[in-house]
């Protein structure tokens, strides 16, 4: 297996390992993350946090996997673009602590969802192994 095959396919794990994980939290903690939703004012809190994590494990696994990968990828920018901008809102918060949590979040967001966009471009099939 070329090496370039090797860096992509584990950049991949990487990439949709870390929305998996994400996703699978929003099922597990669902009612902490719904806490921090319904203090951010999003309506229906534990709906749209079972709804995001489905978005979350789904774009991860075409990620990793390579099936759907443009659904995907989509998924995962609409879901961080939204997220930066309606919970990670720091030009809204009234402390310092919060102010830099969100900034923080929000850049990482972007960062991710940049990522995403970038990933676009690569040409698919995007195959499990090289060879298969």
């Amino acid at each position: 297996m070329p090496v370039e095959s090797i860096i992509f396919l584990l950049g991949r794990v990487f990439f949709g390992g870390y929305f998996v994980i994400m996703g699978i939290n929003h099922f597990t903690k669902n009612g902490m993350i719904a806490n921090y939703a319904q203090i951010k004012n999003i309506p229906y809190p534990k709906i749209v946090v079972y709804l995001t994590g489905l978005m979350l494990i789904l774009g991860g696994l075409g990620i990793v996997l390579g099936v759907y990968v443009t659904l995907s990828l989509w998924l995962l920018i609409i879901f961080l673009l939204a997220t930066a901008f309606l919970m990670h809102n720091f030009w809204k918060a009234y402390d310092e602590q919060t102010k830099a949590q969100d900034y923080q979040s929000f850049l990482r967001n972007l960062a991710l969802a940049g990522a995403a966009l970038i990933m676009l471009s690569f040409p698919e099939p995007w195959i499990l192994f090289v060879g298969v």
